[in-house]
């Protein structure tokens, strides 16, 4: 082989290899773009829920192509909802007290949903529970004496579906009457299995999907009860005063223990610690009720009040913000 044509040779390997790589870099780049392309087309439904106490809605997405907006529909206050079909990455707008909020919702569960509570930049939404003991006790006796109330504070973005539950339940007076049936000082207090049995039954046949977890927990800290993976239904607890540091970490371990309110003035001395707190956690790991008997159709009416006398119980809760409105005012 004469040397031109060496090197002709080798100039012609080279324009081929450096062709091979253009092509293969061009490849990889196709492969790239395809695959943002499904990142962007990832469908999901997004619940809008609207927890105001008497402001309608207006829904929108915003259109980032064209920069309009599409009414996605008007959402009524006090838990009304849209679910909307969208796309991971979509953006929406409402106005609320002259203020335009934005809200792209994050990726979606294993289910492909996401919820979304519509508050603006309302920090909270109060519920009060007005607790009265149904029989006389002595101070002494760590009863409570007279009336006393629990103030939740709500937070409606911690735990969006739990909040939403909880409000749901309260509107519709489950808790009016229950029992707090397990209270362990520097543990917990648990309450949420309904006076009613009708109502009892339907919600524990309602079960709400995990929120992702979003914050740490603290004495004072409400979240609800659950049995397993997207178990919850109706029973919450609150997190003791002067529970250590080592338990505060372990709640929020199982991925039904979200915080979504905490109980104001959370401290030794509040209404939390005079609670009454006599008969120990529930079995196996203490002597007070068994849950599972309190569902039972004679829970209430023989069970808690011949074995559990000095109980307290729940009068009422109602969210403070809506009392004194009647159920008209939410459609306007």
């Amino acid at each position: 082989m004469s040397v031109p044509t060496f090197f002709r040779l080798r100039a012609t390997i080279a324009t081929i290899l450096w062709l091979m790589v253009i092509i293969a870099i061009g490849a990889q780049a196709q492969e790239v773009e395809e695959v943002e392309e499904e990142v962007e087309e990832v469908e999901m439904v997004v619940t809008f829920v609207n927890e105001m106490p008497d402001t309608p809605i207006e829904l929108f997405w915003e259109n980032e192509d064209t920069k309009e907006r599409k009414s996605e529909g008007i959402i009524q206050p006090r838990g009304g909802y849209i679910d909307v079909q969208t796309f991971v990455g979509h953006e929406f707008s409402y106005d609320l007290n002259g203020i335009r909020n934005y809200y792209t919702p994050p990726e979606p569960n294993a289910l492909g949903h996401q919820f979304a509570i519509l508050a603006g930049e309302t920090p909270s939404i109060h519920v009060r529970c007005h607790l009265q003991r149904e029989l006389d006790t002595t101070e002494s006796e760590g009863g409570l004496v007279g009336s006393s109330a629990l103030e939740i504070t709500v937070q409606p973005y911690w735990a969006p579906r739990g909040a939403s539950r909880f409000l749901e339940l309260v509107r519709a007076k489950y808790y009016d009457g229950v029992a707090l049936h397990r209270v362990v000082p520097q543990f917990l207090t648990q309450f949420g299995i309904a006076k009613d049995v009708e109502q009892r039954v339907e919600w524990d046949e309602r079960p709400i999907v995990d929120d992702f977890e979003t914050t740490d927990f603290q004495p004072g800290y409400v979240s609800f009860a659950g049995s397993g993976h997207d178990s919850r239904t109706t029973e919450i607890f609150i997190v003791m005063p002067g529970t250590d540091q080592e338990q505060l970490d372990y709640f929020g371990t199982n991925s039904w223990e979200t915080p979504f309110a905490v109980v104001d003035m959370a401290v030794e001395g509040s209404v939390l610690s005079k609670i009454y707190d006599g008969y120990g956690d529930m079995p196996p790991w203490g002597n007070g009720p068994d849950s599972d008997r309190i569902y039972d159709e004679d829970g209430y009416t023989t069970y808690l009040p011949e074995n559990f006398p000095k109980l307290d119980y729940i009068d009422r809760c109602y969210v403070v913000e809506e009392e004194g409105m009647d159920d008209t005012e939410a459609e306007l």
